[in-house]
């Protein structure tokens, strides 16, 4: 039986992300520095001097240097741990650029940090430039690849880590566009400097200033670089080997079957996560983080699984903790059972990043307590008929504009459009009371809009409430958030009754006194629902005004 070695996934992850910060932290400045060489070369000097007051004194290069080896390590951890469907573009992307930078720095680090330590001799930015631009102009093109390497590299890190946060698609384009202008203006610095060294190199005094390096300390200095590519190249080859012996032992080991819901059965080899169980077996699995245990968007109720799996992680118990997942849940990329289970996958296999960032409040089933309302515009087939098809969906788009617009400002969610109605939710987001007083609310602003639009629509609004299932329902891609249950269901039938009663709304009793609202001058009725058991008090409102 192929086994995984278990490390704290939680505390790795942590390490990763610490150690990354610092590195990016520290190339974002250096890049800084290198812009100012736009300015002069003074300027530059001035910078990298305190650049180095944090970075190369001893506790900056403790703190710089456990970064980069920690990174380093980790990354090479990933690429024997990940799992094989965590390989995405991006993902490979990310990996391949992270592994190149230590051969591409390589150089450029021994010579300047490198001979600080063998031969006490520090470099300014003027000497560095020389080396580069003058004596050794290869260098200088590895450096420039480098630079592009390590930053494209620190911002993919940065969006993975970034892109599930509600936040970022606020933010994107401001993050994108300082991710192309730093190092854009900081190659130019790059350049401008180099042009300046090179105009200056015709001066015997600066020449004499800023000598060719020795060539004992190049030869010195190449003996460490070689020594170091190789030990990353060694590394490297040792991870992807116990990449493929391990698939290699899980594949002759034990298998488990596991079952998925209409009775589907997948057997995989012992060892392998419920994701990759689905992904090899092409049934459609939601995993927004490719795997990585970020999302919770993988995640399955498990039936039947006494003794088959292993306790949940750290990082597991912490995502599932966030989403306040039921015992029975886990992540389907962090569980590896050891017998045969079946499992129910809880989200839809098609939900996105963008999704995640919209944060529903609700995206499965949950009972609770809403209102809901549904508006409806009166006399639209009429009013189709008399005018032009372009003309009638223009009223019809300002009517449900309208609507939408106070629902939304009174803290409610227009949930669906219906040619020339409106189904809207309140109290996701609250408690019952709150809800009804949004509910009132909107009710207000319908009238306030409508009346803004320079001409009386006729319409009629229905608003009850109670406990009802709201989720998400899913078909063909095609997701729709929803409520099912009584509720929705009166309140349907209310919106009717207004033609019955010749009024504008129908709301509940229940939900004016909840409201809290004095609602003693309305008219009082008892309506009797059909399909309904029982009569329902109710309130009338002739005409919903702002």
């Amino acid at each position: 039986m192929a086994r995984r070695i278990a490390l704290p996934h939680f505390g790795l992850r942590r390490l990763r992300l610490v150690s990354g910060s610092v590195l990016f932290t520290f190339v974002a400045t250096h890049l800084a520095c290198h812009a100012l060489a736009n300015i002069s070369l003074a300027a530059t000097d001035w910078a990298f001097w305190f650049h180095g007051v944090v970075w190369a004194d001893r506790p900056g290069q403790i703190v710089l240097y456990a970064a980069l080896l920690t990174h380093f390590l980790l990354g090479i951890w990933g690429v024997y741990q990940r799992p094989r469907l965590g390989w995405t573009i991006g993902g490979v992307l990310q990996v391949v650029l992270g592994l190149s930078i230590p051969l591409l720095l390589a150089s450029h680090v021994i010579g300047t940090r490198g001979g600080a330590w063998m031969f006490g001799i520090v470099q300014g930015y003027p000497q560095v430039l020389t080396t580069l631009w003058i004596d050794r102009p290869d260098l200088g093109v590895i450096q420039f690849f480098a630079v592009l390497v390590a930053w494209v590299h620190g911002c993919l890190g940065l969006y993975f880590w970034l892109r599930l946060r509600p936040f970022f698609a606020r933010w994107s384009a401001v993050l994108l566009a300082c991710a192309v202008v730093l190092p854009v203006v900081s190659l130019l610095g790059y350049f401008q400097g180099g042009q300046a060294v090179m105009a200056r190199n015709q001066d015997p005094a600066w020449r004499r200033a800023y000598p060719p390096a020795d060539a004992a300390m190049t030869a010195r200095s190449a003996a460490v670089r070689d020594g170091v590519l190789g030990g990353v190249g060694g590394l490297v080859l040792l991870a992807l080997g116990g990449r493929g012996v391990r698939r290699w032992r899980e594949w002759r080991g034990a298998s488990v079957r596991m079952t998925y819901p209409g009775g589907r059965v997948v057997r995989v080899p012992r060892g392998l996560s419920v994701l990759e169980a689905s992904v090899l077996a092409g049934i459609p699995h939601a995993h927004v983080c490719a795997g990585r245990g970020r999302c919770s968007t993988c995640r399955v109720r498990v039936i039947g699984a006494a003794g088959a799996l292993p306790p949940a992680g750290a990082a597991e118990r912490a995502v599932l903790a966030r989403v306040h997942a039921e015992a029975d849940v886990r992540l389907a990329c962090q569980v590896r059972p050891g017998g045969d289970v079946s499992v129910v996958p809880l989200l839809s296999p098609h939900i996105s990043v963008q999704d995640l960032q919209r944060r529903v409040p609700v995206q499965r089933g949950e009972e609770r307590f809403i209102v809901v309302m549904v508006v409806d515009m009166r006399a639209s087939t009429a009013m189709a008929e008399a005018r032009l098809p372009f003309d009638a969906v223009f009223v019809i788009d300002r009517f449900v504009d309208a609507v939408g617009r106070a629902v939304t400002a009174a803290g409610g969610r227009p949930n669906q459009f219906t040619g020339d109605g409106v189904f809207a939710l309140f109290g996701l987001n609250g408690g019952p009371e709150e809800a009804c007083r949004q509910a009132m609310g909107a009710l207000a602003g319908i009238g306030q809009n409508i009346e803004a639009l320079g001409e009386r629509l006729g319409f009629g609004v229905g608003v009850h409430c109670g406990m009802a299932v709201v989720g998400e329902i899913a078909f063909d891609g095609r997701r729709i958030f929803t409520a099912l249950g009584d509720p929705a269901n009166v309140a349907s039938r209310l919106e009717g009754l207004c033609k019955r009663f010749g009024c504008e709304a129908v709301v509940s009793d229940e939900v004016c006194v909840r409201s809290g609202l004095d609602v003693a001058g309305l008219p009082r009725e008892t309506a009797e629902l059909a399909g309904r058991v029982g009569r329902l008090e109710v309130r009338l409102i002739q005409r919903v005004a702002g």
